[in-house]
């Protein structure tokens, strides 16, 4: 079953980037299904986040996409190389968005793999922001799509991790934000090969 729409519009950001883990991301991209649990997330809170695209309110063409409605995707490119998958989260004007860094693949492995040229699935394959979205063919092409379309959607299929089951710790690669650095916004399962940075 697909999340409805009132699980994106939420005002706790944290809170839904820990509760989309075990939830199944699914795209489907000229008639191709790929799919799998959400296992490593991060949070940006918005315009006092010191780590997010639109701290200080900022708006610019492409972080405009995180002032809209709760429940659309917002892909950006990272260092002119990689696409980055986010879902918006929140009210219309509240810029939060969680961002998926690992995915458990379980439906159309050999697709992404082909996405990913790589003759063997190994664990990096969905791996790393940058590697969900090419695995699973998201581009900026779906930058606004909402969550609830036939070509990008999370189901609840009653995955639950514990609290016991998941680490809570700072994000990834955003020294820049200062004290916001150390925030506990990242979320990932513990053990799941999938994991970007397992964690020290």
């Amino acid at each position: 079953m697909k999340l409805p729409a009132s699980f994106y519009t939420g005002n706790d950001v944290v809170d839904i980037a820990r509760k989309l883990l075990g939830k199944y991301l699914y795209t489907c991209i000229d008639g191709v299904i790929t799919g799998g649990y959400i296992v490593e997330t991060e949070a940006y809170n918005g315009a006092g986040d010191k780590a997010s695209h639109a701290f200080g309110n900022k708006k610019t063409p492409r972080t405009q996409t995180m002032f809209e409605h709760g429940g659309i995707a917002y892909v950006y490119l990272c260092y002119g190389i990689h696409e980055m998958f986010n879902i918006v989260t929140g009210a219309e004007g509240v810029p939060h968005a969680v961002l998926i860094r690992a995915v458990h693949p379980t439906e159309g492995i050999e697709v992404m793999q082909a996405r990913r040229k790589m003759a063997v699935a190994k664990p990096n394959i969905t791996a790393g922001p940058g590697s969900v979205a090419k695995a699973m063919g998201i581009s900026r092409q779906i930058n606004g799509v909402s969550m609830l379309s036939d070509t990008l959607w999370v189901e609840d299929r009653g995955l639950l991790f514990e609290d016991e089951q998941v680490k809570v710790c700072p994000r990834v690669g955003v020294d820049y934000a200062g004290d916001d650095a150390l925030l506990p916004y990242r979320f990932f399962v513990k053990g799941d090969v999938y994991v970007s940075k397992p964690n020290k």
